[in-house]
């Protein structure tokens, strides 16, 4: 199985830098598949690997060259001090057409959930965000997908998908396993109005760039409650990440990046997560190959110290507080994990004509949320998710 597995993969070149310090780098820990080389998947952790396609992203193409130019500057990087087995397959080349890429893509990701590995993949266009969410369908529950990205990627023409609509693939994907999609960091000018109310509409969440700089925390339940993440390096603003044509002046930070790489990685619900749209052309000294990199070990941090909360563990050992609501007829539940000291809070799932069986939905919060129901007003994150269990 695993022979024909990496078939799909060109092996990676490890590169060749100086190591005068005497420091172990992460290219002396990671099982890399080399031309001489094989590493072995049974027992690993994380699995890393390329996607050269960018023909959808537009004037953005040079991103196909991205992952050997990512890996360039993370084999340089100090491992983790937790560092558990991580494997890097190398590149999936790309097809004769973009179909071709997807099917690869979709093929391996599967593979590598069914096994329990969390797959890192760096491409290539934002649009390989289809195949990542289509090979989830073999976990055979509904999944949480969120995305990083400057704008919101919808609309345009239906029969010609891009790196600026693949979410319409998304959406319309049948069959339909999407509960819930936010989009994190988008910026108000660079935005259809009417794609707001879209989302509204279908009882998504778009984030804007301000309130997700305002407080970083705030974001953290979001990514928390994801099954796939992918990331579009464009949310960076220019003068931390030069290397995208769509880059612009406001985005995230570097820090900010990191920050939430490491949130994404800290979820024990996470099946998979994607840096895409790094053009290697328009790089300034490697600044940007740099950034990503330090996102992708940032995400291994949170992947390494994950604390085995929920949905891997019960709530039985959880501290539960129980706040009634002033002038209403229900109570919530919220959970605190002593592990990790997060958060969540018990959604009851409505009675309706063709539902009458009890059973609620644990659902990622803050302890912000917590005191706002302290106070007396009901989340909106509690709010939005009963509705969509309506």
């Amino acid at each position: 199985m695993q022979d024909g597995f990496l078939d799909v993969f060109e092996p990676v070149n490890v590169p060749d830098f100086s190591n005068a310090e005497g420091v172990a780098r992460i290219a002396d820990r990671i099982e890399a598949h080399r031309f001489d080389a094989r590493p072995m998947l049974e027992g690993a952790r994380v699995a890393i690997f390329g996607v050269n396609d960018g023909r959808r992203s537009g004037d953005n193409e040079g991103c196909a060259a991205a992952p050997d130019a990512i890996r360039e500057w993370f084999y340089q990087l100090v491992p983790h001090s937790t560092w558990k087995p991580t494997v890097d397959l190398g590149n999936i080349r790309a097809g004769a057409e973009e179909a071709d890429t997807y099917a690869a893509v979709q093929s391996v990701v599967a593979e590598l959930v069914q096994m329990g590995i969390v797959p890192i993949v760096l491409g290539g266009g934002h649009d390989v965000t289809i195949p990542l969410y289509r090979a989830l369908e073999s976990v055979g529950r509904p999944m949480n997908v969120v995305t990083v990205d400057p704008r919101l990627d919808f609309g345009g023409d239906p029969e010609v998908v891009s790196a600026r609509n693949f979410m319409n693939e998304v959406v319309m994907h049948e069959p339909n396993y999407l509960f819930d999609y936010s989009n994190l960091g988008h910026q108000g000018y660079l935005t259809d109005p009417d794609t707001l109310e879209l989302l509204e509409r279908l009882q998504f969440e778009a984030t804007r760039l301000g309130s997700m700089l305002h407080h970083m925390p705030s974001v953290e339940p979001t990514v928390r409650n994801a099954d796939l993440v992918t990331i579009d390096m464009a949310s960076v603003r220019a003068s931390d990440h030069p290397a995208s044509s769509h880059a612009g002046p406001n985005g995230m930070t570097a820090e900010h990046l990191c920050q939430l790489a490491r949130y994404v990685g800290m979820s024990d619900r996470l099946l998979a997560l994607g840096f895409f749209e790094h053009n290697p052309d328009l790089d300034d000294r490697g600044r940007g190959a740099q950034l990503v990199a330090q996102g992708v070990w940032h995400a291994l941090d949170g992947v390494f110290n994950q604390k085995g909360d929920h949905p891997k563990s019960s709530t039985e050992d959880y501290l539960r507080y129980v706040v009634d609501l002033p002038g209403e007829a229900h109570e919530i539940i919220f959970y605190k994990s002593p592990r990790s000291d997060r958060w969540w809070m018990d959604v009851p799932v409505p009675s309706t004509g063709e539902n009458r069986v009890p059973g609620s939905l644990l659902t990622p919060c803050s302890y912000e949320e917590y005191v706002e129901a302290s106070n007396g007003n009901l989340p909106d994150r509690w709010w939005r998710t009963y509705q969509k269990l309506a």
